[in-house]
C-alpha cells in the first residue's frame, strides 16, 4: 500500500456505522483483489479460533482510515465485525495481521 500512516485515520470500531461508503473498488489489479480475499479469510480464521484482532485499512468518501478489530465473517460484499457492523470489502484497500 502507498498510503503514508500521516493520512490514514485510526478510529474505534464502533464508530464504523456512522461512515458512508461509495461503491466503487478501491483495489486496480485481480492480484491485488485476490490477496485481499485471501487475507480477509485468514483474519477471519484467527478472530474466529484465536480472538485474534486485525488492522483493516479502508476507504469512505471522507478518506482513508484504519480500525483494529476482529472479524468474525465474510460475506461476497462485507466483511462481518462484533455487534452487527460491517465494512463493505470493496473499500478495504488492506488487511494488516
Amino acid at each position: 500500500m502507498n498510503k503514508t500512516l500521516e493520512s490514514i485515520t485510526v478510529i474505534e470500531k464502533e464508530d464504523i456505522e456512522k461512515l458512508h461508503f461509495p461503491d466503487e473498488e478501491v483495489l486496480l489489479t485481480i492480484e491485488d483483489i485476490n490477496h485481499r480475499q485471501y487475507e480477509a479469510e485468514r483474519a477471519m480464521k484467527l478472530g474466529n479460533y484465536f480472538k485474534d484482532k486485525v488492522k483493516i485499512v479502508f476507504e469512505d468518501y471522507d478518506g482513508i482510515k484504519m480500525v483494529d478489530t476482529t472479524i468474525w465473517g465474510i460475506t461476497d460484499k462485507r466483511l462481518l465485525l462484533k455487534r452487527g457492523l460491517m465494512i463493505p470489502i470493496q473499500r478495504v484497500h488492506e488487511i494488516i495481521i
